[in-house]
């Protein structure tokens, strides 16, 4: 299929609302466009320097416009797709574009597997001292908070472009308790510091039998 493309250092996952303020002439056109004839276009995520698998998204609604034309507006994600070729301007556009292939997906992951990634999740909140919301097993899944447990740029990139739930699921609970292990470690030496200096009741120990 063919997409218009607009190239961000960003990922968006299906489901995401997506909110951009368009200033670039190009891009402008691309919006107006999308008004008019009800396309949707691709942000493909721009990492090391090039662009492989993004994400199709659909204009919902145009916030603002202002005088220069510039826009603020909201879009949803919806299919990501893998990038086959790209050209800097479609024809007769300003805008640049490509073949994509969208992404077949697999909504495989246990209720167990879920229960353990929100209870790990939840026990990084604790530990952060944020406040956490439950969410229901059956209506969690991997893109829901995919942006709120601390992933970087370039694990949310990774992440995108797993196909099957439950190994989405699988990669997020190895980085939950990596990250949950380093906090404590951290939350350890704190405590350890701030005894520091701090006059301590030490019990003598008594070792009847100790022999040098």
């Amino acid at each position: 299929m063919k997409l218009p493309l607009f190239p961000l250092q960003s990922v968006f996952y299906p489901g995401e609302t997506v909110p951009l303020h368009i200033f670039e002439e190009r891009y402008k056109q691309l919006i107006n466009d999308c008004r008019k004839e009800a396309l949707t276009f691709g942000i493909p995520v721009f990492i090391d320097k090039g662009i492989k698998f993004g994400t199709e998204v659909q204009l919902v609604e145009v916030v603002n416009t202002y005088p220069n034309g510039e826009m603020d507006v909201v879009c949803v994600a919806r299919q990501i797709f893998k990038v086959r070729s790209y050209e800097r301007q479609m024809q007769g556009k300003l805008y640049g574009g490509g073949e994509v292939d969208f992404l077949d997906t697999e909504n495989d992951a246990s209720d167990e597997l879920r229960v353990e990634v929100l209870q790990k999740l939840e026990e990084l909140y604790d530990l952060m001292d944020v406040p956490f919301t439950k969410t229901p097993p059956k209506q969690f899944n991997s893109y829901s908070l995919a942006h709120k447990m601390g992933l970087s740029f370039h694990q949310e990139y990774e992440l995108l472009q797993m196909r099957r739930e439950s190994d989405r699921l699988q990669f997020i609970k190895s980085h939950l308790e990596a990250t949950t292990h380093v906090l404590t470690e951290v939350n350890r030496t704190k405590t350890v510091i701030e005894m520091n200096g701090h006059f301590k009741n030490f019990d003598p120990l008594d070792f009847p039998d100790f022999k040098i």
